[in-house]
């Protein structure tokens, strides 16, 4: 709990050290609040929840030289450390990162809470392919007819926590290639290497997403493999659609009408457990079971989209026969209001 307070006093004398500061190199703050609303349908029951509180700090120490800083005060209750790195751009093109970052892997599971398009992420964004990690990565955007972008980077594997006695002989990696085509076509294909436990892991993601005015589609398959058929293979996709319909009067700048299909076959968390509790001699254990989800909703937009959204979805869950439904993982309404600044 020291620690806690200690890193949110931090976070908050930068904040008010950047507020007194002018110049190229002052300090940027932003942040994102999501206030929700769910009720599940089948339970007849309700909560509100504070999903996200993140505070971001970024800037620039000299033309090459730029860091980040993000903390997110309410993750789901609990006060997480996300992004704390330096970048540093040596040429045209070229990137340099190291610290504690979001790997480059998926789509979805990349884009941060305000860029969402639905009030609750994908599986793959949330329970198959969400990995942030200690490490470095190199990045290098080129024209080649059309943009292109590569990223590529080792890192721990283990994830965020154990940092100060942890130490590994094995090369954890991830690797995405973005190609931006015409008409508002991107195509991204990534792997991923990580060993959260002593357990190979391996991830395989291809997506591609297409925006053309108002419409928006996406598509996105991953499949993860562990090593010594120590769990079956997992199979998660997501697909959805979204069209923005404009408003010239009242207080919402637009509409948006979205619709989505994912689904996750057996997924393990990649740790051994035995009697319940993690143990080195005992099994890998499903710790998300298989289903899908039907999505469908609308979103509403003061400003401009991503700034300050509601969002109205409603989910429909299908299990597979045998499958154990988590507590918040049933049919429900969402209502979430977004707020980026």
């Amino acid at each position: 709990m020291n620690r806690k307070l200690f890193m949110t006093a931090c976070l908050i004398c930068t904040f008010f050290q950047a507020m007194a500061q002018e110049g190229p190199t002052t300090p940027k703050i932003s942040g994102t609040i999501r206030g929700k609303y769910e009720y599940q349908t089948e339970e007849g029951e309700g909560r509100f929840e504070v999903r996200n509180a993140r505070i971001s700090v970024t800037g620039d120490v000299t033309p090459i030289v730029s860091y980040k800083a993000e903390i997110d005060l309410c993750d789901e209750g609990n006060i997480k450390m996300l992004d704390a790195y330096t970048r540093i751009k040596p040429a045209t093109g070229w990137q340099f990162t190291i610290g504690q970052m979001r790997v480059p892997f998926t789509i979805d599971a990349h884009r941060s809470p305000h860029l969402q398009y639905f009030a609750n992420r994908s599986f793959i964004a949330k329970q198959v392919g969400n990995v942030r990690d200690v490490g470095a990565e190199i990045g290098w955007k080129v024209n080649i007819g059309v943009p292109l972008t590569l990223q590529a980077g080792i890192f721990n594997g283990s994830g965020l926590t154990n940092q100060k006695d942890f130490w590994t002989k094995n090369v954890n990696f991830s690797a995405k290639g973005q190609l931006m085509l015409p008409w508002g076509t991107n195509i991204v294909l990534s792997a991923q290497k990580v060993k959260p436990g002593d357990v190979d892991i391996m991830m395989y993601d291809a997506g591609v997403n297409f925006h053309r005015k108002r419409f928006v589609a996406e598509a996105e398959y991953l499949y993860k493999h562990y090593s010594d058929d120590a769990f079956d293979a997992v199979h998660a996709f997501d697909g959805f659609v979204c069209y923005d319909i404009p408003f010239r009067c009242g207080p919402f700048s637009k509409m948006s009408a979205l619709a989505r299909y994912d689904f996750m076959s057996d997924h393990s968390d990649g740790i051994r457990y035995l009697d319940g509790k993690a143990d080195a001699n005992g099994a890998l254990k499903v710790t998300d079971y298989k289903r899908s989800r039907v999505t469908g909703g609308i979103t509403l937009s003061f400003a401009k989209p991503f700034v300050s959204d509601i969002r109205i979805n409603y989910e429909k869950y299908f299990y597979a026969k045998g499958s154990i439904p988590k507590v918040s993982e049933r049919d429900k309404i969402v209502i979430e209001v977004m707020t980026h600044f």
